[in-house]
């Protein structure tokens, strides 16, 4: 329960991180008012990302956004660990490629998301789709992104993810 408790706190003050930018948060020169008392150097992390809400920062979404600056930040500091984006739910969505994202959102333009999934596989990160939303949708594997992986079950996934020691970020 403790352990719980702790991976929570730790997720919430990462979500923080994030959503600050590394760029404002890490800001340095004669401008500054900011001054570093902790330095946070991860050597070996895992990470789930629980996908499951539709939260936007303006037209981008915030988990997608956490997962880019997260495996940014892996590599900057040669961080060794493994980041999965288990994705269900009202964010199934992000994972279908052009003709079915259409279809399920009402739209024509595509997944405008495609590009920074894409781009978030080939740097690493394990991206899933959930087979339960997958059948509640009528979606299948051929709708997907390439690269995209389905699991049998997203809650379960999470928990497979956590008792292995992976620490659960809810955007």
């Amino acid at each position: 329960m403790a352990n719980t408790a702790i991976k929570t706190v730790v997720c919430a003050a990462l979500s923080i991180f994030c959503a600050q930018g590394r760029e404002t948060a890490l800001a340095d020169g004669p401008d500054s008012a900011i001054r570093i008392d902790i330095p946070v150097q991860l050597e070996q992390a895992d990470i789930v990302f629980n996908m499951n809400h539709f939260v936007m920062r303006g037209d981008k979404p915030v988990g997608i956004m956490y997962m880019d600056l997260l495996a940014k930040d892996f590599h900057d500091k040669s961080t060794k660990g493994t980041i999965i984006g288990v994705f269900y739910g009202e964010a199934a969505h992000f994972t279908l490629g052009d003709k079915a994202y259409n279809a399920a959102r009402n739209v024509g333009t595509g997944n405008p998301y495609k590009e920074i999934i894409a781009d978030l596989i080939r740097r690493g990160v394990h991206i899933e789709e959930c087979a339960v939303s997958m059948k509640a949708h009528q979606w299948v594997n051929e709708d997907l992104l390439p690269g995209v992986m389905v699991n049998s079950g997203a809650i379960q996934r999470l928990v497979q993810l956590e008792k292995q020691g992976f620490v659960q970020i809810q955007p």
